[in-house]
């Protein structure tokens, strides 16, 4: 995923580990040869219509509802279409009120009045403080998870490692994850959750107690599931 950064000081842009503690558990748990962590690609302000997301001050977070503002402002003066101006209206009234577009909740038929325009506080927007720029591991994993995404992980043998998906996919989208090789070839998913995982010391420990169970594709993947998945080759 992509993280756009507004009024954001000292972060560089670039690829970040995902430093989720509960792989750090896992592979303490779990030896494998190494540690592998999930990764979101920081970047400047200038790709914020491309970003998933948006991390920004509290100044940065103004900056961008007056964006916002001064496109919906100027969109309303060009007389657009009586769909189209009832939804931008509903979305000036929220941003003048110092809310995100993002809080507006739309009908189908107003998302498509309006699906040309890509507002940038539509996005999922996390707000960080100045204590929280001290603790930059545990801001970015408050944003992506903000941003609707967690994690999945795979553990033993090579690596141990987690893999950032969208919260809701199923198991057989979470596969492509790894390789579009298993989400072709998909049989099943061997699932431990990942509370069952620590209570019983680890994957072993899990099985013994019969918490590894098996998923078909549909299955909806949570937060940090330990995963296995097999396939045909």
């Amino acid at each position: 995923m992509k993280i756009a950064l507004v009024g954001i000081p000292g972060l560089k842009v670039g690829k970040h580990n995902l430093k989720e503690p509960r792989l750090e558990e896992a592979h303490r748990l779990e030896k494998a040869d190494k540690l592998v962590y999930a990764q979101a690609d920081v970047v400047d302000q200038s790709q914020l219509v491309d970003a998933d997301a948006i991390l920004a001050s509290t100044e940065g977070r103004l900056e961008l509802i007056l964006m916002d503002l001064d496109f919906v402002q100027t969109r309303l003066g060009r007389n657009p279409g009586e769909a189209e101006r009832a939804v931008l209206e509903k979305f000036q009234a929220a941003l003048e009120s110092d809310h995100l577009a993002s809080s507006v909740p739309l009908t189908e038929p107003e998302r498509k009045a309006i699906t040309a325009h890509a507002l940038v506080t539509a996005k999922p927007v996390t707000v960080a403080s100045d204590e929280d720029l001290a603790q930059i591991d545990a801001l970015l994993l408050r944003c992506v998870r903000e941003a609707g995404y967690m994690v999945f992980l795979t553990v033993g043998g090579k690596e141990n490692r987690s893999w950032l998906i969208r919260q809701g996919i199923t198991a057989w989208e979470a596969a492509a994850a790894i390789h579009t090789d298993l989400q072709k070839g998909f049989i099943r998913a061997e699932v431990i959750g990942w509370d069952d995982f620590a209570a019983n010391g680890g994957e072993t420990g899990a099985k013994r107690a019969g918490k590894q169970r098996l998923e078909p594709k549909t299955y909806v993947m949570q937060d940090c599931d330990v995963v296995n998945f097999r396939c045909n080759k």
